[in-house]
């Protein structure tokens, strides 16, 4: 009887103990899992600070651009098929059009920026400026020559700032620092000297846009952050999708066929992220080496 008795105590603690580890196992699951939904949580806050603070920047990119943007890492290979272009629409899309024209004079001002200039540079004159004509303009780079066409219907004020830039040659040895790859947004933008997107010309400007303008391959629209009247010297080059882009950024202009198959080659080989999957600094440079406009 004795020994049935001490052998059920033994059972007993025996149980009690593997109970108190499958009781302090759980707890430190329970720990684990907590400590994990912590740094989720964290993780997605910081993640979207990050897309806040990479998309802000002196001259913000459709939908986003650095304002202190970090460096890029250095590709070690070819780009996975989430940062790299696999589908551009071929077709061009139609030149930007008011639905009411403009009159033939608009008042333009360019007011001072809140950072000073990346590149010393004048801001255009204030005051009365055409909005009728075209002016070719060549930007030489190193993936070849990219053909504008500047439209000042569509973005007088923009259009007289940006030919004031190539006349100046603030554009000269230049990179551009951004382009986005996936669907709905498939852009290359230049026009920072510092190279990091948050660089402008010291001076800002009112958008030009109007709620029926949609952008697509084809179509030269300038970067802003933000905040209204952000516009300065940073613009993009939609070639294919734009689709995603809301009708808050000045377009002004159009790009060339043979222009964006060069371009077409760049998005194909993809870039290394630094705003996130599909958007970052192109893999193949494209450096601007001079401006010219037709005179």
């Amino acid at each position: 009887m004795v020994n049935k008795t001490h052998q059920k105590q033994v059972e007993q603690r025996r149980a009690a103990r593997r109970a108190a580890r499958e009781a302090e196992r759980a707890a430190q699951r329970r720990r684990l899992a907590v400590t994990i939904t912590a740094i989720v949580a964290v993780l997605a806050v910081v993640g979207g600070v990050f897309l806040v603070i990479g998309l802000g920047g002196d001259d913000d990119a459709p939908a986003a651009n650095p304002s202190t943007s970090p460096s890029a890492p250095v590709s070690t290979g070819p780009a996975s098929a989430e940062n790299r272009a696999t589908s551009i629409p071929a077709a061009l899309f139609p030149a930007p059009k008011r639905v009411t024209p403009l009159p033939a004079e608009v008042d333009c001002t360019y007011n001072k920026g809140a950072e000073p200039a990346s590149k010393p540079v004048d801001a255009p004159a204030n005051g009365k400026t055409p909005a009728t004509g075209t002016t070719p303009v060549t930007l030489a780079t190193t993936i070849g020559d990219l053909k504008f066409t500047i439209d000042k219907a569509a973005g007088p004020c923009a259009a007289k700032s940006f030919l004031s830039l190539v006349g100046q040659k603030y554009y000269d040895n230049t990179e551009c620092h951004r382009m986005t790859v996936g669907k709905g947004l498939q852009v290359l933008q230049c026009g920072d000297p510092t190279g990091q997107g948050s660089g402008g010309p010291g001076y800002a400007f009112q958008e030009e846009a109007w709620k029926e303008l949609k952008y697509g391959r084809g179509t030269l629209a300038m970067a802003k952050t933000q905040a209204a009247a952000s516009t300065g010297s940073q613009f993009f080059i939609v070639y294919g999708d734009g689709s995603g882009l809301t009708p808050d950024y000045t377009a002004f202009g159009t790009v060339d066929a043979a222009s964006l198959k060069k371009i077409d080659a760049v998005a194909l080989k993809g870039v290394t992220p630094v705003n996130g999957p599909g958007d970052g600094k192109p893999i193949t440079p494209v450096k601007i080496t001079s401006a010219t406009a037709a005179s």
